[in-house]
């Protein structure tokens, strides 16, 4: 029953090229690369069997090395991090029970986020895959409001229907809601965390599908599993006074480095 995480991270991203090497001051004025910071996440997560960085660039590789992860090389035709994911977990033999796809610009993932999408995912056999959302509260409603408002892709939004079982998923803010929150009321909007643990036949036949209308509109590689009738199970989880957010604009920097600041994150 073993659990394969892997940590998807290229340099030529569109919105912030060299991203995964940026480096983020924590709490104690240590500065680590993004990529770091994620692959030290990882290594607090129960119940996982082996941690990888899969990326297609030498200078990813050289750094991860340095700071001791393992790292398997992927083909620069990957897409995105799930199908980066897809050929990691083939390089590397399979075998694996579920694969965690912890994407390298979440740094603030908590371990129990993970290790709730594997209880989640064991425990739900109609589950082809399963992913964590997260009610939003007043305030964190407000910055993904603001950030549609400026024209700048934040966080994304997630609609699942009876036994959670996923709907859609969006970068707008969906569902609409014409009411205002103070800043720590539940909202009726889950954040969708971009964390991902698949069933391995799910993560193989990915690769294999086409790109759909919606993915290409939403940029959001989990719609294709929507797109081609998989079952997605979206895990609520619990903040327990932690805050989280994705780093996909160089103005995520500062708001993440003040996250951790706030938290004693080192």
């Amino acid at each position: 029953m073993s659990v394969l995480i892997v940590i998807p991270a290229r340099y030529a991203s569109t919105r912030y090229p060299g991203k995964p090497l940026v480096e983020l001051t924590g709490a104690t004025g240590v500065k680590k690369t993004l990529i770091q910071r994620s692959w030290e996440a990882a290594q607090d997560v129960r119940g996982a069997d082996r941690v990888v960085v899969a990326t297609d660039d030498a200078r990813i590789r050289e750094a991860c090395e340095a700071f001791g992860a393992e790292v398997v090389m992927t083909s620069e035709t990957c897409r995105n991090g799930t199908e980066r994911c897809a050929e990691a977990a083939e390089t590397l033999g399979g075998g694996y029970e579920i694969v965690v796809n912890l994407q390298g610009d979440a740094p603030l993932t908590p371990a129990w986020f993970i290790e709730d999408l594997v209880a989640g995912l064991r425990a739900n056999d109609w589950a082809e895959l399963a992913t964590p959302v997260l009610r939003c509260e007043g305030e964190m409603l407000a910055s993904l409001r603001e950030d549609r408002h400026h024209g700048r892709v934040g966080g994304t939004t997630a609609v699942f229907g009876a036994g959670n079982r996923g709907l859609y998923f969006s970068k707008e803010v969906i569902p609409y809601t014409a009411e205002s929150y103070l800043p720590h009321d539940p909202t009726p909007v889950f954040h969708h965390v971009g964390v991902y643990a698949y069933r391995p036949d799910t993560l193989a036949d990915y690769a294999t599908w086409p790109i759909g209308p919606l993915e290409t509109l939403e940029g959001l590689e989990q719609l294709r599993f929507l797109e081609n009738g998989r079952a997605v199970l979206c895990t609520e989880v619990e903040a327990r006074g932690r805050q989280f957010w994705e780093l996909n604009n160089p103005s995520d920097v500062p708001r993440i480095e003040s996250m951790m600041r706030e938290m004693g994150l080192a």
